[in-house]
C-alpha cells in the first residue's frame, strides 16, 4: 500500500493478513494452451508444454526476424486509434445483420489484442480484445492485397494488431472493422492459455498476473475496482476537509502495534532501522486525524465510505459474497465486546474483576459445551482478564459476524493507544467493524494523556521482554527455530515527547483496503485483490 499514502490525516490504511475467465467463442482453429501439437508453418498450436512452448518461441522469433527483412518493425512506436471495441459496439448498435456503413465517417482505427482467429481460403476472421471489450476483424484477401497472405502467415494470437476499415455486421449478427490495413504492434513470442481452460494454476496467475489478466478479463475489472474504490475514499474524506500526508517508511523504534517488524540497515546513518507496523506515531505528531472528536464519529466515517466505495463500483448497497448477502443498509448494529461474548458463551467477564483464576476456569467449562473444536492451550497462556475475554471473542465470537457489526469497548490491555472508557474502568473507547467474519477497521478515541501513554507502553515493553525471555528458555529446551519474539522493543521517546506538547481531543480509524476491496469484488483470496503478491520461491 506504499505507493498509494491514502488520507493518512484520518485513515492508515493498512492490509491485513489472513489468512479466471475465458470468451465463448467458437472459432479457434488453432488454440495455445498448455501442451501441445505445434503446426511449424504458422506457430500456431493446441497446448504447449515446456518444450513447446520453446519450439514456438522459436518460431516467432523467427517470424520477428522475417517482419524486419521485409522493412517491417514488430514493435511499433505508436498507433492512431479513433475508437476503442466497446464504443463501436454502442455507436452501431441499431446496424442491421448483413449492413455495412460505407460513409467516410464509418472509417475507424482500432487496436488489441489478437485472442482468436479461424480463416477459410480466402477470408479471415480475428477477435480483437482491447482495454474496453472485443470486437471482430473481418479479413477479406480482396480488400487486404499484398497483406492477406502476411496476415495469415505471420499473425499469432497474442499479437497485438492495429487496424483500419469500415464498419459492417455479418448475416450472423457479429459487428466487425472489414480491414483495409492492419499493422503488427506488437509480435507475442509465448502462446497464451488455452482459451476453453484460461489460466487456472492459481500459483501461476499469482506469479505471472500479467498473463492472468490477458487470461481472465475479469481480473482487470478487479482492480479497475480497486483503483476505483482508492478513489472513492480519498474522495469521501477530501470532501470533509482533511488533509492527505505522508509517513515514512522506516522508523528508529519499533512501535504502534504488536508485530514482529523488518529490521534493515542504514549504511550512511549506521543504525538499525524498522519496518513500519503502523502509520499512527507520526499521524499523532502532526495531529492528522480528526480533532474535537471520539470513536463515534469514527463509526460514522466508517459507515460512510464503505457504503460510498459500494454505491460507486456496484450501484447498490446490497452485496453478494460468496454466496451470502450482505445488507449495507445504514445504521450498523453497534454491540460491546462484553455484550457479544456472554451471548455466545454465557460467560459475563465483568463479574470477573481481576481474578483471572475464576475467569480461566468458568471458560474452560464453557468450551466443554461449546465443542472440542477450540484451542484450549490459548486460553491458559493469556495473561489477563482483558486478554483471555478477547482471546474468547476471536475464537467464539468473531467468525460469526457476518453482517456489519461494530465491536465496541475493548479491554485496556489490548489498546496501549485508545482513551480509557469515560464510563466503565478496564475498558477503552475502541471499535473493531467487521463484515464477513473478518476485521474491517479498528478505530478509537486517541489516547491524549502523555503520562498515562508512557506508562501503557512501558507495561507494553515488559510484557514484549518478558515473553522473549521465556521464548528464549524455550528454545534452549525444546531446540526451536521460531524467532518471533527476538526483536526489540523500546519507547518512542519522540512520540511521547510530542505528546507533552499537548494534542487535543481526537479520534482516528484504520481500514483494511484489502479486504473491503475482496468484499465489493466478491473475491475469496486477499491475493485476488492484489496485483503482485508476494509468493514463496519456486524450487
Amino acid at each position: 500500500m506504499e505507493g498509494l499514502q491514502p488520507l493518512k490525516q484520518l485513515i492508515h490504511f493498512a492490509s491485513f493478513k489472513f489468512g479466471p475467465l475465458s470468451y465463448n467463442r467458437r472459432f479457434l482453429i488453432v488454440r495455445c494452451c498448455s501442451s501441445t501439437r505445434v503446426n511449424r508453418r504458422s506457430g500456431h498450436s493446441t497446448s504447449t508444454s515446456t518444450s513447446d512452448k520453446e519450439a514456438i518461441r522459436a518460431i516467432r522469433i523467427n517470424k520477428v526476424e522475417e517482419l524486419r527483412s521485409n522493412g517491417l518493425e514488430p514493435y511499433a512506436y505508436k498507433w492512431d486509434r479513433t475508437h476503442t471495441a466497446s464504443q463501436l459496439q454502442e455507436i452501431y448498435k441499431n446496424l442491421g445483420n448483413g449492413e455495412e456503413s460505407n460513409s467516410e465517417n464509418d472509417y475507424v482505427s482500432i487496436s488489441g489484442r489478437i485472442v482468436a482467429c479461424r480463416a477459410f481460403g480466402k477470408l479471415a476472421f480475428l477477435t480483437l480484445r482491447d482495454d474496453s471489450g472485443m470486437i471482430q476483424l473481418y479479413c477479406e484477401k480482396e480488400r487486404l492485397i499484398g497483406q492477406f497472405e502476411q496476415l495469415k502467415t505471420l499473425v499469432d494470437i497474442g499479437d497485438i494488431l492495429g487496424a483500419n476499415g469500415s464498419i459492417k455486421r455479418t448475416e450472423k449478427g457479429e459487428l466487425s472493422v472489414c480491414v483495409n490495413s492492419f499493422s503488427i504492434l506488437t509480435k507475442s513470442l509465448l502462446p497464451l492459455p488455452d482459451k476453453y481452460h484460461g489460466l487456472t494454476d492459481i500459483d501461476k496467475r499469482y506469479r505471472q498476473r500479467y498473463v492472468d489478466m490477458i487470461a481472465n478479463p475479469e481480473v482487470v475489472d478487479t482492480f479497475r475496482k480497486r483503483a476505483k474504490i482508492v478513489s472513492e475514499i480519498r474522495n469521501a474524506v477530501e470532501s470533509f476537509g482533511f488533509l492527505e500526508v505522508e509517513t515514512p517508511v522506516l522508523q528508529g523504534a519499533a512501535g504502534g502495534a504488536e508485530a514482529r517488524p523488518f529490521i534493515t540497515f542504514h549504511n550512511s546513518l549506521g543504525r538499525d532501522l524498522y519496518l513500519r507496523i503502523a502509520t499512527e506515531l507520526h499521524l499523532k505528531r502532526m495531529l492528522m486525524y480528526e480533532a474535537y472528536s471520539d470513536y463515534e464519529s469514527m463509526m460514522n466515517m466508517a459507515e460512510e465510505i464503505v457504503t460510498r466505495c459500494a454505491l460507486a463500483v456496484n450501484g447498490k448497497l446490497k452485496v453478494d459474497y460468496q454466496g451470502v448477502e450482505i445488507c449495507l443498509d445504514r445504521p450498523w448494529r453497534r454491540e460491546t465486546m462484553h455484550n457479544l461474548v456472554r451471548e455466545a458463551t454465557g460467560i459475563d467477564f465483568k463479574n470477573f474483576g481481576d481474578d483471572l483464576k475464576a475467569a480461566k476456569e468458568h471458560t474452560r467449562k464453557a468450551f466443554d459445551i461449546l465443542g472440542d473444536d477450540l484451542d484450549k492451550s490459548s486460553i491458559e497462556a493469556c495473561s489477563s482478564v482483558g486478554h483471555l475475554l478477547n482471546e474468547v471473542f476471536e475464537m467464539v465470537v468473531e467468525p460469526k459476524l457476518v453482517q456489519p457489526t461494530f465491536v465496541l469497548d475493548y479491554p485496556i490491555e489490548i489498546s496501549p493507544l485508545a482513551k480509557p472508557h469515560r464510563r466503565h474502568s478496564g475498558l477503552t473507547e475502541r471499535f473493531e467493524l467487521f463484515i464477513c467474519g473478518r476485521e474491517m477497521a479498528n478505530a478509537f478515541s486517541e489516547l491524549t494523556d502523555p503520562l498515562d501513554q508512557r506508562r501503557r507502553l512501558e507495561e507494553q515493553v515488559r510484557q514484549h521482554n518478558e515473553k522473549k525471555a521465556a521464548s528464549g528458555l524455550n528454545k534452549e529446551q525444546e531446540n526451536k527455530d521460531d524467532d518471533d519474539d527476538s526483536y526489540e522493543v523500546t519507547l518512542d521517546e519522540d512520540f511521547l515527547t510530542a505528546l507533552e506538547y499537548g494534542m487535543p481531543p481526537a479520534s482516528g480509524m484504520g481500514l483494511g483496503i484489502d479486504r473491503l476491496v475482496m468484499l465489493l469484488t466478491d473475491s475469496a483470496s486477499i491475493r485476488d485483490v492484489i496485483a503482485f503478491p508476494i509468493r514463496k520461491i519456486q524450487q
